[in-house]
């Protein structure tokens, strides 16, 4: 009959107290040196070893057991045989999978060849009092190995891994901005004003300058503000926060990879985005062809550009430079019978968006570049010189999912304000998620700020993406989760 969970952790802890009762305490400090288990492979037979790790197997019995032990670096065999260990020889058997300890002794090979450890010494450096699963995978425990990530790492190789890529890309975007001249900056997470995006904010108190601030959701504004200062070239790689739904493509915490370039404009970037990306997507896969959810992409370039007005037109043969106001949109709409859920969109841009996300850009393969956004829908954003109802805008989309954002900034002082106060009588009428109009950041461009283009990437969603995983908390460590009951 098999013993419940309750039942081992009791016979885990009785091993510990007979451990103890031998004089090996159950959580020691560490004392002593190690060889890392990979150096320790490349040495030769007859050679000492000093090694610490993680039980991850034990076979055999009577006075001969063989047993798996693990660190960051690899897996060794090392085996504990009673001729070796007669002071401590009882305390083979209270051992289990999951515990720590250290080992030393000889190389040599067993019959079948494999390099193990004769252990002449060795001492217990933590009592697992808690049995790791034998295998955690299926559907039934997705919840679960998010919310405990520590034990999904042990028992699936496979997803450490995919969180090893996820530093190594944030490593090489780092690295290639830099070599580009780009100056790693950090900006404040507590704000006193949210903005910079479309977003719910998180709100909090802080008790000293008994004052309400908010995590915030972008660090655009911050980030220009340092453009208005003299920087040319800037960026900052961290946490941005947002109070809404969590799914596939959304967690409330995130990591953003933004940068500001003076003297730059959004074709300069387009082309920069398509060289980094693709650069970036080689390193870590070897190619530029990239398998995501079974499909296959291309990140090679040039990649097409297609603009915002001609996908709609493409899709619904809805003509957004005709239908240029909420009421006109709107009616089309309903005359091609889509349903949208309209709670909390007010204004042209709100409807302008839902719009696109329900007929449009789920259809998307891509990679492509769409360009030249409607202003309504991104207030931040420079207008084109050739049709001021446009902004200089793009959005790198795969696969229907938005990567990247990025556009002229909006350096025109008394537009950005004009842009902010619409939007807040569109906040009065009932515009759920909205920005707010942010005096400091008005002040600073009157000071002037050069012509400037900005981009922000999801390292979340590239990450994914790279890394053929289904949604963000497969590569996020700690996704956002409903607490344990």
């Amino acid at each position: 009959m098999a013993q419940s969970l309750d039942q081992l952790i009791k016979i885990r802890r009785e091993k510990m107290i007979k451990l103890q009762a031998l004089g090996m305490s159950g959580f020691p400090a560490w004392q002593g040196s190690r060889e890392i288990i990979s150096r320790v492979k490349n040495k030769n037979f007859g050679d000492s070893a000093q090694i610490a790790g993680r039980l991850t197997a034990i076979r055999g019995h009577g006075k001969l057991i063989f047993a798996d032990l693990t660190d960051e670096s690899g897996k060794i065999q090392v085996s504990f045989k009673a001729d070796n260990l007669v002071k401590n020889w009882d305390a083979i058997e209270l051992l289990d999978i999951g515990d720590f300890i250290s080992v030393s002794g000889r190389l040599f090979s067993t019959q079948a060849g494999e390099l193990t450890i004769d252990t002449e010494n060795f001492s217990l450096l933590t009592k697992s009092v808690r049995p790791l699963p034998s295998s955690w995978y299926g559907l039934s425990d997705v919840e679960e190995r998010y919310r405990q990530r520590y034990v999904d790492l042990l028992v699936n190789p496979e997803v450490k891994k995919v969180f090893e890529t996820r530093t190594k890309i944030i490593k090489l975007l780092r690295k290639k901005l830099d070599e580009s001249g780009f100056v790693e900056v950090e900006t404040p997470v507590l704000q006193p004003l949210y903005g910079g995006a479309t977003a719910k904010p998180f709100i909090t108190h802080h008790n000293a300058l008994d004052i309400d601030l908010y995590l915030r959701i972008s660090n655009e504004l911050f980030l220009k503000r340092l453009i208005v200062g003299g920087f040319e070239k800037v960026y900052e790689i961290g946490k941005d926060f947002r109070n809404e739904g969590i799914d596939r493509e959304h967690n409330p915490e995130f990591t953003m990879a933004e940068f500001y370039w003076a003297y730059a404009n959004y074709d300069d970037l387009m082309s920069f985005t398509e060289t980094l990306l693709s650069d970036i997507a080689r390193e870590i896969t070897g190619s530029s062809k990239i398998s995501w959810q079974g499909k296959d992409y291309d990140l090679t370039p040039p990649w097409p550009k297609v603009t915002y007005r001609d996908l709609i037109f493409q899709d619904t043969g809805i003509d957004i430079n005709i239908n240029d106001t909420e009421e006109k949109l709107l009616s089309e709409i309903r005359k091609k019978k889509v349903s949208l859920d309209l709670s909390g969109v007010v204004g042209y841009g709100a409807l302008l968006d839902s719009f696109y996300k329900e007929v449009s850009r789920p259809q998307i393969a891509g990679p492509i570049f769409l360009i030249d956004h409607p202003v309504a829908l991104v207030p931040l954003a420079k207008r084109k010189v050739e049709d001021p109802r446009k902004s200089a805008t793009f959005q790198l989309l795969i696969g229907g999912y938005e990567f990247i954002k990025a556009y002229n900034e909006l350096n025109d002082p008394f537009d950005q304000k004009a842009r902010w106060e619409e939007e807040q009588k569109l906040a009065k009428k009932g515009l759920a998620e909205h920005q707010v109009l942010d005096g400091d950041y008005i002040r600073a461009l009157e000071y002037g700020m050069p012509p400037t283009a900005g981009w922000g990437l999801g390292i979340d969603r590239f990450t994914a993406f790279l890394t053929d995983s289904h949604g963000l908390k497969d590569v996020i460590l700690f996704p956002t989760m409903r607490p344990e009951k």
